[in-house]
């Protein structure tokens, strides 16, 4: 019983056994064939994700290494691959032999190679790119698959055929700078960018003369510049730039296969050059010896977690401004330069000249550092962006220069504007009809505050001495004529007052009082008092103070209305000289003439 119970659970297991295999060959075999990882938009302008090959990435658990190669379509880019890993065109990546390109976007090798690095088993991922140059895309697309196969790449294999030209450097130059550059926007700019190793693969049919590594290594030398040329100031930027490549770079030449190209599908390898076959298999070692796993931030990336990289690169290279090769990038970081410019410009217009010296220091403080921190944002490269930046600092400083021109002239022409009126006002307090030492302390003391609150800016400290200067000069010529202009009102005063009191008013006490007041000014003062004297006498203190408060006070100041009030007065003197008389009102008082000894009824005597 137990045997025959037995006998159907073991045949159970053995064919859930044998299913498991046959889906695992299934899936192994589904996989030994080419993915798209990363496609075209509709436009071939920008990238996206595929998500048939990042399914194909996930699943590896080991750490990656990714042999990427890259050059202008039509140069067997896809035949080189198939090269390397032992395929023929029909199972691997598809070659074309017609005008257009037949890769689009970047693909990958379902089955990664796996290889002993270290003791540590990597999966080596072999990447096909769509080559550069082909009609209907723009040169900002082939930039973004150019740098994302910089990223990506452990080994970046640069095909070329027949030799290096200038645009070809140029070209690897820009990428490696939007590579840097992207990596940087993803991973943190203190994140040093770890570049892929790479070989120069030069196909062509002459192997005499110069090496391969020769050319490679004259064609990145620095041109002499002793005249200073610009262009050739620009050609070894370019050289400059890929100083992050550093010793990581190998030169290599394959000559080419058959004289027959478009029929290496249809050949075997006994139909191909023996020495093609030779350099072709030295190449395999070369590039194995070159595989290292990739590593970002210090740490190798299994399918998983180099899935997840890819995505952030290409988000970046999607969302990010990028020139083309066919613009320079300084040219690209000029136009920042001047959007940082207008900026700071906008910041600086709201200081509302003029201002004080720090606070037009504290608006360019803050202006500078919101155009640096746009710059920074939007700059692009790290190598070519040294120039822009020290352009922008040097801009940036010929600006705050001219607003702080600027300041000094509108601080100079608003402290000029109320410097003048002071000046006025003083002229208007030296010639007073009444002075009074009050009203020009009250005229000094608001001139002065109006100045200091009004004037501000550069020119403030100079224009403060000028008013220092003529307020002292003010003062002191007003305070020689406010003496000399008192005494003589106070004669003129006394002189009035005995015409008044003689023959208007008729009061006899009032007359004695007057020319007292004139004697005593006329001739005592003169005869005992010098003029310095006289106007530091105690006496003359009390006079000056009785005068203050009779001529100027906040709520009458007399030298305005002294004209109005003598009106006044004289009208109702008359009144009381015509009227008064008859109705008594000159009998209340003392009069020194009143006729009155002509009508007395006393007898005279002998």
């Amino acid at each position: 019983m137990r045997r025959r119970a037995r006998a159907p659970a073991v045949l159970a297991a053995v064919l859930w056994f044998l299913a498991a295999a046959a889906a695992g060959d299934a899936d192994a075999g589904g996989l030994e064939r080419a993915f798209p990882i990363v496609e075209p938009d509709y436009g071939h302008t920008k990238l996206r994700l595929a998500k048939e090959g990042l399914e194909a990435i996930q699943r590896i658990k080991t750490p990656i290494a990714a042999v990427s190669v890259i050059g202008p379509y039509r140069s067997g880019k896809s035949f080189l691959l198939n090269q390397l890993l032992s395929l023929s065109c029909d199972k691997g990546f598809g070659v074309g032999h017609m005008r257009d390109t037949k890769t689009k976007g970047i693909w990958v090798w379902g089955t990664p190679v796996e290889v002993d690095i270290d003791g540590s088993i990597v999966s080596v991922l072999y990447l096909d790119t769509e080559g550069f140059e082909s009609v209907g895309k723009s040169n900002v697309y082939d930039d973004r698959i150019f740098a994302l196969a910089t990223v990506l790449s452990s080994v970046l294999i640069y095909n070329l055929p027949e030799t290096i030209r200038e645009a070809d450097i140029s070209r690897l130059s820009f990428a490696v700078e939007i590579a840097e550059e992207f990596y940087g926007r993803v991973k943190g700019q203190d994140v040093a960018f770890e570049p892929a190793k790479l070989l120069w693969l030069i196909q062509r049919d002459f192997l005499q003369g110069k090496s391969v590594q020769q050319m490679v290594d004259e064609a990145l030398q620095r041109v002499p510049n002793n005249n200073g040329d610009k262009s050739i100031d620009e050609i070894n930027q370019i050289r400059d730039s890929l100083a992050v490549m550093g010793d990581n770079s190998t030169a290599f030449s394959l000559p080419q296969p058959h004289l027959q190209r478009t029929q290496l599908c249809d050949l075997d390898d006994k139909e191909l050059d023996p020495l093609y076959l030779k350099r072709r298999d030295q190449l395999k070692q070369i590039v194995s010896s070159m595989i290292k796993p990739k590593v970002v931030q210090g740490r190798t990336l299994n399918g998983k977690e180099f899935v997840s990289f890819l995505g952030q690169i290409v988000e970046a290279l999607n969302k990010g401004e990028i020139p083309s090769t066919g613009s320079l990038v300084e040219v690209f970081n000029k136009a920042i330069v001047e959007r940082c410019l207008k900026l700071y410009n906008e910041r600086m217009g709201r200081a509302g000249l003029p201002v004080s010296v720090d606070k037009l220091q504290q608006f360019h403080d803050l202006a500078k550092d919101e155009a640096r921190s746009l710059f920074d944002k939007q700059h692009f490269g790290k190598h070519h962006a040294a120039q822009s930046t020290s352009k922008l600092d040097e801009e940036i400083k010929k600006v705050f220069r001219n607003f702080g021109q600027a300041n000094e002239y509108q601080s100079s022409k608003l402290c000029e504007a109320r410097f003048s009126e002071c000046e006025d006002k003083m002229e208007h307090l030296q010639v007073l009809k009444l002075p009074s030492m009050a009203k020009f302390d009250a005229g000094f003391l608001l001139c002065n505050q109006s100045f200091e609150m009004d004037c501000i800016g550069p020119a403030k400290e100079s224009y403060q001495r000028r008013m220092s200067k003529m307020l002292a000069r003010s003062r002191a010529l007003f305070i020689k004529e406010y003496n000399n202009k008192l005494f003589n009102w106070l004669v003129i005063f006394s002189l009035v007052m005995v015409v008044v009191g003689r023959f208007v008013i008729k009061f006899f006490l009032l007359e004695i009082a007057a020319w007292v007041m004139f004697a005593f000014l006329e001739t005592y003062t003169r005869l005992f008092w010098s003029s310095e004297s006289l106007y530091y006498n105690p006496v003359w203190h009390v006079v000056v103070s009785t005068w203050e408060t009779i001529v100027y006070s906040p709520i009458l100041d007399l030298d305005r209305w002294a004209i109005p009030i003598l009106v006044v007065l004289s009208f109702l003197a008359i009144y009381w000289r015509c009227l008064g008389g008859r109705k008594g009102i000159a009998r209340s008082l003392l009069p020194l003439y009143n006729g009155s000894y002509r009508s007395s009824n006393r007898q005279r005597t002998d």
